[in-house]
């Protein structure tokens, strides 16, 4: 059973789905599915193991606002990894800004770990042109 992730948010594309309940007539079956991460999850641009000094601003979990610096670890054309001491609800918006002072905004994808009170989240920016040299450096050419 293949899905088409073309047509979910940004932030669904990436759920590990291992097993689903599907309700037939009354009648519940179990299918396991065997997922290709690789292909699931195929990044639209290479991560660079680069690091960068941000600040990050927006709502955390409890719904009040705050503005923070943080590092983003493995940049990429469209987003980064984040760490901040902050917890975020995924799905949300929060707007990141580089050492030059452009501003983007992000969607919260996924939370990738959490660990001694450092919260890391995969991040995604909302605007594709307008953020298209966000960390200042040259990607390899999309493939």
């Amino acid at each position: 059973m293949k899905r088409d992730l073309s047509k979910l948010p940004p932030f669904q594309k990436f759920v590990n789905v291992s097993q689903v309940t599907l309700d037939h007539s009354g009648k519940k079956d179990r299918m396991t599915l065997a997922v290709n991460r690789i292909q699931q999850f195929k990044r639209r641009s290479t991560r660079m193991a680069l690091n960068a000094k941000i600040g990050v601003s927006g709502e955390d979990r409890q719904k009040c606002s705050f503005t923070m610096p943080a590092r983003a670890t493995g940049l990429n054309r469209h987003g980064a990894a984040v760490q901040l001491n902050r917890e975020l609800q995924i799905g949300s918006t929060v707007v990141i800004q580089n050492s030059r002072r452009t501003k983007a905004s992000a969607l919260v994808v996924t939370q990738v770990s959490a660990v001694g009170g450092v919260f890391t989240y995969g991040m995604e920016f909302q605007e594709d042109d307008s953020v298209q040299n966000f960390w200042g450096i040259t990607f390899p050419a999309q493939s």
